[in-house]
């Protein structure tokens, strides 16, 4: 791979300029941004919300910390979080402004408004001073991200000392047999609904894609750790559908 304007990534199985990869994510969130909650629930058949009460119950908030969500688009895990933690404050960063104007409405119709921001900004230089925040989540998004270990440092730095980072993320079932059930049914049936739901297939082709692309548990537990932060650990959900992974700014 070549140095410069000449670098290349993935976009899903496509291999494409590394320039180029952020306006073309961008693209796809801001095309599925008003049905991606509804198909959130189909893909996973609601099971992403067991997943993120499960990252809610590890992460176990505290009275007033304040959160940065990171690719928090709708606000998913920010409201959890400020319903757990009495006092404390989130900010939700995204690269896409249509999914921040749908948060925003459902922060006013779930009383959440005054305790939230929402924030244009890049995971890879995020529009933060130095430690910042008590706790960085980022929830299906790091995926996406052009360079992860990029937003990783970039996760370290705006993070207090004694800061936590927790990642939830589709990952890779241990299991050959059942990854490859799984991949019948994500190949097949999500771009499927992603047509007759969101008006939009080649979106959702790109993001069952992008998952087969993600490292696995331990790649990235390691890169996790190559950005500074102790005790990582990973817990899998639904057999390694998806994987939650911590990390502390010791």
């Amino acid at each position: 791979m070549t140095q410069g304007s000449d670098k290349t990534t993935h976009f899903g199985f496509q291999d494409v300029p590394e320039a180029d990869k952020a306006g073309m994510v961008h693209g796809v969130f801001s095309r599925v941004a008003s049905k991606y909650d509804v198909m959130n629930d189909v893909m996973s058949v609601g099971i992403h919300r067991l997943w993120k009460d499960a990252m809610m119950d590890w992460l176990a908030p505290r009275v007033g910390q304040r959160l940065l969500d990171v690719a928090g688009g709708t606000g998913d895990v920010a409201f959890r979080f400020l319903r757990r933690g009495p006092g404390a404050s989130a900010v939700v960063c995204d690269m896409t402004e249509p999914m921040l104007i749908e948060g925003r409405k459902r922060a006013e119709a779930e009383k959440l408004a005054d305790s939230l921001d929402w924030v244009v900004g890049d995971a890879m230089a995020l529009p933060f001073p130095d430690k910042s925040f008590d706790v960085y989540t980022i929830s299906f998004g790091i995926r996406n991200v052009t360079r992860i270990p990029d937003a990783l440092r970039e996760a370290y730095r705006v993070l207090k000392p004694g800061g936590r980072l927790m990642v939830l993320e589709f990952s890779q079932i241990p299991n050959d047999l059942m990854q490859k059930a799984y991949d019948i049914y994500s190949f097949n049936f999500i771009p499927l609904m992603g047509q007759m739901i969101a008006g939009d297939r080649a979106s959702y082709q790109y993001l069952v894609e992008s998952i087969r692309k993600f490292p696995d548990q331990e790649t990235f537990a390691a890169m996790i750790r190559d950005a500074g932060f102790g005790q990582v650990k990973y817990r899998n959900m639904t057999m390694g559908i998806a994987a939650l992974h911590s990390g502390w700014k010791l």
